[in-house]
């Protein structure tokens, strides 16, 4: 059943937003090594001598290792039963740590490891950090998660940035993005706060990790949740190698740099699409949010292949689309898991939910390159459409849910 709309007399407590803010600066700079090799893949391709195959286990091993982080939290449910900003802080050490090792130019094989362990830190800092901010919001719940998922998707795309300005240096990238996840650990841990709409303190039991799809509105949201996570990651994985080819067949000087800062700029405005999806979710349901940002960017995703060949701008303008409504919905999925979910496992289901999520990441991110060596950039991102048309009817049937609930709403007054 769908919860009760805020009473009326329920109001988000006074210094909410300056908690937003701490939680998301912590967020966004925890996050940042995530992409940190991902940004660095040109170059790591010329100095490493990387095959396509190992460039691309370079990204999908931050997925495997946040999966097998995320699975480990859910089964123990240590994301209700740890402190979550303490859980940030010592995610994101590990993480940091598991960065810099790169620098050592270790054999691919433990290059991919460490990439996995920085994975398997960064499921610390992600799913707490959600449920941080909620125990701050009940009004507002969507706009602020939908801020935290932008801090996220702004330190996903600070790497790129600091590829694009640092030229071929590999290695300031790495560097300046283990810094920054070190310091995004610490603010949560020292300077962020709980809210006053705590959670309850869970006890251990591993069956809740399975439950979470037990109630229907959960599990659809739980499904549009896969759907988006289908396209999500593959885009920012290789939208910089694609603009980067781009560059080049129109003899671009410094195509490397060049398609750094793009992908930046195409990663990062989501940040602002996802200030607008909470918003709108806020507003209109967060079925109805997330279908239309679902709907936009799988048609993104079909377009961008085909017109690859037109001018670079127009490219770039699509790409920008792309980017902004591509995460405009993610928050939403959350924010439905902590308002319908038990209460005192939220930790745990987010957590399972991304796990899962994130699983569904690694078979686009592999597929993209071979996609593109048999068939060219035409097609390659046509896969990830998929992903949004399974969410969107997921998603649209969650939004039916709502208007009822709204109907039984207006009956009862």
């Amino acid at each position: 059943m769908m919860p009760a709309q805020p009473n009326a007399a329920i109001r988000d407590p006074a210094g909410r937003w300056q908690a937003l803010v701490i939680l998301a600066v912590a967020l966004l700079l925890g996050m940042t090594s995530w992409f940190s090799a991902t940004a660095v893949v040109p170059q790591l391709r010329e100095t490493w001598a990387l095959s396509a195959g190992a460039a691309a286990w370079m990204t999908i091993a931050v997925q495997i290792g946040f999966v097998a982080g995320a699975l480990a939290s859910a089964i123990f449910n240590i994301a209700d039963r740890v402190a979550p900003r303490r859980l940030m802080f010592y995610g994101a050490t590990l993480a940091a740590l598991s960065n810099a090792l790169l620098l050592l130019t270790p054999p691919i094989a433990l290059a991919v490891v460490l990439r996995m362990l920085t994975g398997f830190g960064l499921a610390s800092v992600y799913p707490p950090a959600m449920k941080v901010m909620a125990t701050w919001f009940k009004v507002k719940r969507g706009t602020a998660l939908g801020i935290m998922v932008g801090a996220l998707t702004v330190g996903s795309a600070a790497p790129h940035l600091i590829n694009g300005l640092g030229g071929v240096d590999w290695q300031v990238v790495i560097v300046a993005s283990s810094i920054m996840s070190l310091a995004g650990g610490a603010i949560a841990q020292y300077l962020g706060r709980d809210g006053p709409f705590d959670f309850p303190r869970a006890v251990f039991d591993p069956r809740k990790a399975w439950q979470v799809f037990a109630d229907r509105p959960v599990r659809l949201a739980c499904i549009g949740y896969f759907g988006h996570m289908w396209e999500l990651y593959a885009m920012w994985a290789w939208f910089g190698v694609f603009f980067g080819d781009v560059l080049s067949a129109h003899a671009f000087q410094a195509p490397l740099a060049m398609s750094a800062v793009a992908t930046f700029a195409v990663i990062g405005v989501g940040a602002v699409g996802c200030w607008v999806g909470g918003i709108l979710g806020d507003r209109w349901g967060r079925g109805r949010a997330t279908s239309l940002a679902m709907i936009v960017s799988g048609s993104c995703a079909l377009l961008i292949g085909l017109i690859s060949v037109s001018a670079w701008p127009v490219i770039m303008i699509v790409g920008l689309i792309w980017g902004f409504w591509v995460v405009a919905d993610s928050a939403q999925f959350s924010t439905v898991i902590t308002e319908l979910g038990d209460q005192r496992y939220v930790g745990t289901a987010l957590t399972l939910q991304q796990a899962i999520g994130y699983v569904l990441t690694i078979p686009t991110i592999w597929l993209i390159p071979i996609v593109h060596e048999a068939l060219g950039w035409s097609y390659a991102f046509a896969v990830l459409a998929l992903g949004p048309v399974v969410g969107t009817i997921a998603m649209q049937k969650l939004a039916g849910i709502e208007k009822a609930h709204a109907r039984a709403l207006l009956d009862d007054d």
